[in-house]
């Protein structure tokens, strides 16, 4: 049998198996349920988070109960990608096939993929078809950007908004699926995939299948992960804030020049460190821990580092970053550019404490 990557193979079937975007499911199960099913849908939002597999799970469900057993439902579902068919005569070819009902089963679905790339006439010719349709008819419009739509659209369609997958879901969601075909994967190793996916689970099942491939057969360890995805180790985070509240420089500039040696850029480092002081500010918090999106191995760490840290280090801190970043660009040299700022930061528990002496003595 030829290879499937994750994402086809493990592609839901039913709204029970999609993966954080219950407020949109249930809804579906509840219009489907209760016999209140609109005739036009607008599912928008990012990449990879469900919506091409919400639309054809929604066109299998409202047709299941009208159908034989085994039905290919692919005769009652039709898809028209709009990036590549934006023409007035594409949605006109769309409408003339809309007039035929179907043979088998309650509805026909059309699932446009991709809607805001119709063109402005294709839109008009579509308006009408999209306000009248038959009653066996059913639009589900599928987009990345919600604000190319026209308001006309818009006003005809029930729209639902599809949120990033948050990473404690990717990871579980991870773990079920190296489970299923038997691989080992650290839990450190997942988060790390589940947060260069930035919320979008294809993008997350594509990384891990690739760190499947080259890493030890069967494994997927974070040391391979941070390798072959090029990420900086947070053990170099770690050390460099020790760095700071010890007011050691050298020992700063040592450990940026090792990450320069490793090839890393320095705008990167610079939000990744920023990344890193923002978790050690959410993990001073028992309230605001939940925040901290890290394998319980990782969370102890920030746990331990963000007691030795105050607040105002890292307020402080991260403004000293954020001036960094905003003139990384046009700096003649940006190696220096950073070298200060990290100066700053290695200076910068003496200037609070110098500060803080003076207001105790006043």
């Amino acid at each position: 049998m030829s290879y499937i990557v994750s994402a086809r193979k493990y592609r839901p079937n039913t709204f029970d198996s999609v993966v954080g975007q219950e407020h949109i499911t249930e809804t579906l199960i509840n219009e489907i349920s209760n016999d209140r099913l609109a005739q036009a849908f607008l599912f928008c939002g990012p990449r990879g988070v469900g919506k091409t597999t919400c639309a054809r799970i929604l066109a299998k469900e409202i047709n299941k109960n009208s159908v034989p057993e085994n039905y290919d439902f692919s005769y009652n579902i039709f898809e028209l990608d709009a990036a590549s068919h934006n023409s007035v005569d594409d949605i006109r070819a769309l409408t003339e096939q809309v007039r035929i009902p179907p043979q088998t089963g309650d509805y026909k679905v059309y699932i446009i993929d991709e809607v805001h790339m119709l063109s402005q006439q294709a839109f008009n010719a579509f308006l009408k078809t999209l306000e009248e349709p038959p009653s066996y008819a059913v639009f589900i419009l599928a987009t990345t950007e919600k604000h190319k739509i026209l308001p006309t659209i818009l006003s005809r369609c029930q729209v639902f908004n599809f949120d990033r997958i948050r990473i404690p879901q990717i990871v579980n969601h991870l773990k079920e699926i190296a489970q299923e075909e038997k691989i080992s994967a650290e839990e450190s190793a997942l988060h790390l995939i589940a947060q260069k996916a930035d919320g979008a689970m294809r993008d997350a099942l594509s990384i891990f299948d690739q760190m499947v491939s080259f890493g030890e057969a069967g494994k997927v360890t974070y040391a391979a992960v941070i390798n072959h995805l090029n990420i900086l180790d947070y053990d170099y985070y770690f050390k460099i804030v020790d760095g700071f509240l010890d007011g050691d420089i050298s020992q700063v500039l040592l450990i940026f020049d090792d990450i320069q040696g490793n090839g890393f850029d320095g705008q990167i480092f610079l939000n990744g460190l920023a990344n890193h002081l923002r978790d050690l500010l959410v993990a001073q918090n028992a309230s605001s821990q939940q925040l901290l999106e890290k394998s319980e191995e990782m969370a102890s760490k920030y746990l331990d580092q963000a007691k030795s840290v105050s607040a105002s280090f890292i307020v402080n801190a991260i403004n000293i970053i954020g001036e960094a970043d905003i003139n990384y660009k046009s700096s003649q040299n940006q190696r220096l550019h950073v070298e200060l700022s990290l100066i700053k930061l290695a200076s910068l528990q003496h200037a609070i404490d110098v500060t803080k002496k003076k207001s105790q003595k006043n």
